[in-house]
């Protein structure tokens, strides 16, 4: 793609920053919106406040000058360092220093943060198959459902991220690994008189509502622990729980009543519905999509470009994902089916952008301030924090939805069917695509975030077997 035209920049004075200006080596092709404070600002000064502009200084000139790269297109975006985050989630899948001891509840989720990282960045990850398999095996307890270390209680969230991992890394063996009968029997504990869900047995059921609903239907039949590893039964009975109560008076999604709304519960909140049902139909009946639209729009920060997860709080890249793996489940559920596909040729690439968020703002924060510039690599929150695995995962997937355009093109006849809605992805080439096509990462289904082939192989697994 030919470079666009430099041009001078439209205004007449260099654009103030929180404290001074950041105007040297801007490139003109940065649009203003990404070079100035924000036009509307609170006169009340208050620690969120100062924060905010704190934060806004401390990205400025990562966007303006593109400090710390060595490169820059002429949007001003430098390069994704592929091969330095590649090595980064391979040596977090190695032996970690002592100081992680305390996250070892967590190991399922390192598990999955690194495999779905490195797939996104064109790893074949299937390499690390029976290394996994023999880590988690010793995890699964015989009452059901999987640990988050050796010895510890079955909890809802280790177990989605270990069957998520199973799923990513593939082959008959992974998928045998679950003992779906006593999973079965496991998750349906879990249901509680309200309507939602513990964690774990006798554990958390306050942060567990939405959480654990998203987590469990990723599991429970008719579809991903059992829409991936297909566990037969009676698919709608435990989710009674009523759902507008988690939307809040702003118009977001909450853990449960009366606390506040979180990019997350959000994410999650849309995922279980589109599990449930095609998405058109469940989330209008659930949720004010209205309001929810509103709010999720009021995540995205200029100068930043990011997403925050609560109102009055910074950006942080993880919600790259919580909030950006939002949008097209949100407009599957307004625009509903597109028309079936009958190959690649229906879905040309997207070259007009008429999406809810704006995609290029998005890759511009991660792309110039989401990437850990020493050796170390890694994805990162904001340019003051360290990468990790979680934020490397969660950013990477974010810049994936922010590079491709997902579509509900079929869906099942009804709720009761196990299958039924068809997904196609294109690739975003809006004119001016500011990114290069060198540092486009992979595909990620949005609604079981791994890859579409991976969940789909899955499936056709378990579909093919009779029972437990």
């Amino acid at each position: 793609m030919a470079a666009a035209t430099q041009q001078p920049p439209t205004h007449t004075m260099d654009p103030p920053s929180v404290h001074g200006t950041h105007s040297e080596g801007v490139s003109p092709s940065v649009p203003g919106l990404f070079t100035t404070n924000p036009p509307i600002r609170d006169a009340l000064e208050t620690e969120s406040s100062q924060l905010q502009d704190e934060t806004i200084e401390e990205c400025l000139p990562f966007l303006l000058t593109g400090e710390g790269h060595d490169y820059r297109n002429a949007h001003g975006i430098p390069h994704l360092y592929r091969d330095r985050h590649v090595q980064f989630l391979r040596k977090q899948l190695g032996n970690l220093p002592s100081m992680f001891k305390s996250a070892d509840p967590s190991r399922p989720w390192i598990f999955y943060w690194c495999l779905a990282g490195l797939s996104l960045l064109g790893e074949d990850v299937g390499s690390y198959r029976s290394r996994l398999i023999e880590t988690v095996q010793p995890m699964q307890n015989e009452t059901g459902g999987f640990a988050g270390g050796f010895g510890q209680t079955s909890h809802l969230a280790t177990t989605y991220a270990t069957v998520l991992s199973l799923a990513l890394v593939g082959g008959d063996d992974a998928y045998e690994v679950v003992d779906r009968r006593s999973m079965w029997k496991w998750l349906c504990s879990l249901k509680q008189p309200d309507g939602g869900f513990q964690m774990a047995v006798g554990g958390e059921e306050d942060r567990g509502l939405l959480r654990s609903c998203h987590h469990l239907a990723a599991q429970h039949p008719p579809r991903p622990i059992t829409r991936l590893a297909c566990i037969r039964g009676r698919p709608h009975w435990p989710f009674q729980w009523p759902w507008g109560m988690g939307q809040t008076y702003e118009g977001g999604v909450s853990a449960k009543p009366g606390v506040e709304a979180h990019g997350a519960y959000a994410f999650c909140a849309l995922g279980c519905l589109s599990i449930l049902d095609s998405p058109h139909r469940t989330v209008p009946r659930y949720l004010d999509v209205p309001r929810l639209l509103s709010w999720l729009s009021a995540r995205q920060y200029a100068p930043e470009g990011g997403f925050s997860g609560r109102t009055n709080k910074l950006v942080d890249g993880c919600y790259s994902h919580w909030v950006g793996g939002c949008w097209p489940l949100l407009e599957a559920s307004l625009n509903g089916p597109e028309g079936p596909a009958t190959g690649p040729a229906d879905h040309p690439p997207m070259q007009v952008d008429d999406s809810l968020f704006s995609r290029n703002g998005l890759i511009r924060y991660i792309l110039c301030c989401g990437q850990d510039l020493s050796k170390r690599g890694g994805m990162r929150d904001k340019p003051s924090k360290y990468s990790d695995a979680y934020h490397t995962c969660y950013v990477l997937s974010g810049l994936s939805a922010a590079q491709h355009d997902w579509r509900l093109v079929s869906a099942r006849a009804d709720e009761t069917m196990m299958d039924g809605d068809v997904w196609t992805v294109s690739l975003f080439v809006k004119d001016g695509q500011i990114f290069d096509e060198e540092d486009r990462v992979g595909t990620t289904h949005p609604v079981y975030a791994i890859p579409q082939h991976k969940a789909e192989d899955c499936q056709k697994y378990f579909a093919s077997k009779q029972g437990f």
